[in-house]
């Protein structure tokens, strides 16, 4: 079974290199061709992507309370919803701290179960050699993809189009920010080549450049559905029961697609509760959809990544074994 999940975890691992990469390309193709102002095919690649982002963060109750009684599992439902509505509402009462204090736990949260990821992917490989210091990749791998395309020159365009309110948010410190991401990512970079990671060292040079040529919401919306959910599904593949089945009967195929279907109505969900969020927003729904999306989006990062933290935990833990 082992060999199975380790071909799924590479496999996953490769698409997201691969979207990445997909991604700069068109990204690069679209500016030049359809010009770097143009928003309409930024918001059709930011909106793909967190589609297939959503779902990743549906099965948190499966994974913090496997075997429980149902009625455990509705009060951990419920606590889960209230932590997300009650983002929800300081996300759109104080727009600036709010999306501040989510750029930091997002950060956090993205790079830590980054670490975590290659952490499970090595004990599934049985590498020998050095292992992977949480600090050599974490930092670099979390404040890439999230704080660089929000403090480039890039980013006006795209916060005043989502929410006018979040254009200062750096509160004009774009420079010194940009600096110390830099530092830590040339300290990233070295630490990995020194214990000769070079898949992992590639992995923060494709983050390096999405943040560099894509734009703002491009390059976080890319990251976070086709980068951090999918390797986090993969992980979910280790745990899930019905995954683990599906393992035993060498169907790799079939231990991932039961880490992703339970999680399609959180999509669904999402959809929903938008629309409707925008219809008492007494907004057009084309002015206020993409802004709502994203809220909604990081009012679930909150309870979602306070339920992962402990899976991250443990994937730390199991590699030191």
């Amino acid at each position: 079974m082992n060999q199975s999940q380790c071909a799924v975890f590479g496999k996953v691992r490769l698409f997201s290199s691969g979207a990445v990469a997909l991604s700069i390309l068109l990204s690069v193709i679209f500016s030049n061709s359809l010009g770097r102002d143009s928003l309409n095919w930024q918001i059709v690649m930011a909106a793909i992507a967190l589609a297939v982002g959503v779902p990743h963060g549906a099965l948190d109750h499966l994974v913090t309370l496997k075997n429980s009684s149902r009625a455990r599992m509705i009060f951990f439902i419920v606590l889960y919803i209230a932590a997300a509505l009650t983002a929800v509402l300081a996300l759109l009462r104080w727009n600036v701290w709010g999306f501040t204090v989510i750029v930091v736990m997002s950060s956090l949260h993205f790079g830590v179960g980054d670490s975590a990821f290659i952490a499970e992917l090595d004990r599934l490989e049985n590498r020998k050699g050095a292992s992977i210091p949480v600090w050599a990749y974490a930092g670099a791998g979390g404040l890439l993809p999230v704080v660089i395309p929000l403090t480039n020159s890039r980013s006006t365009e795209a916060l005043e189009r989502i929410n006018s309110n979040l254009v200062d948010w750096h509160q004009g410190f774009t420079s010194e920010i940009q600096i110390a991401v830099a530092v830590l990512t040339t300290l990233s970079l070295m630490a990995l080549i020194r214990r000769k990671r070079y898949r992992d060292v590639l992995d923060i040079s494709l983050l390096a450049a999405l943040a560099a040529l894509a734009p703002p919401l491009v390059a976080f919306s890319v990251y976070f559905g086709c980068w951090h959910a999918m390797r986090h599904t993969a992980r979910l593949t280790s745990i899930l029961p019905n995954s683990l089945k599906a393992y035993e009967r060498g169907s790799q195929l079939g231990a991932f697609k039961a880490a992703v279907i339970p999680g399609l109505p959180a999509l669904i969900g999402t959809i929903i509760f938008v629309i409707l969020l925008a219809g008492f927003s007494q907004q057009e729904l084309s002015d206020s959809f993409l802004w709502l999306t994203l809220v909604t989006i990081w009012a679930l990062t909150v309870p979602h990544m306070i339920v992962t933290a402990r899976l991250d935990l443990a994937a730390f833990k199991r590699e030191k074994l």
